[in-house]
């Protein structure tokens, strides 16, 4: 619980505390990453520049591997944090949960 704490990504509570690298909300229990590493700019499909929180819409369909779901284009994704690595974006999709996807798939929700 410290000034330097980012608040919960899902909450917003501002008592988050950090456990083996790990941001954690005594709150909701929510966990997650501190984001990309600083630097490093994570962009869309059309160029524009993504941060934590961000919601993005998909610009096409995609097949879930290992799976017969399929994410259709214009689904829209909510409160995105980036990550270091093949797929930049972790994600939650109700209906189908937590996964992981690549900027160039998604375009940012302005307005």
């Amino acid at each position: 619980m410290s000034d330097t704490m980012p608040p919960c990504t899902e909450c917003r509570s501002t008592f988050t505390y950090e456990v083996e690298g790990l941001l954690t909300c005594p709150e909701c229990g929510h966990e997650w990453t501190a984001g990309a590493p600083a630097g490093v700019e994570v962009r869309d499909s059309v160029g524009n520049l993504l941060a934590d929180g961000d919601t993005v819409t998909l610009i096409k369909d995609l097949k879930l591997k290992g799976s017969s779901t399929t994410l259709k284009v214009g689904t829209k994704v909510r409160g995105i944090r980036l990550v270091d690595g093949d797929h930049d974006i972790d994600c939650k999709i109700p209906g189908v949960g937590q996964i992981g996807l690549k900027s160039q798939f998604v375009k940012k929700v302005t307005g």
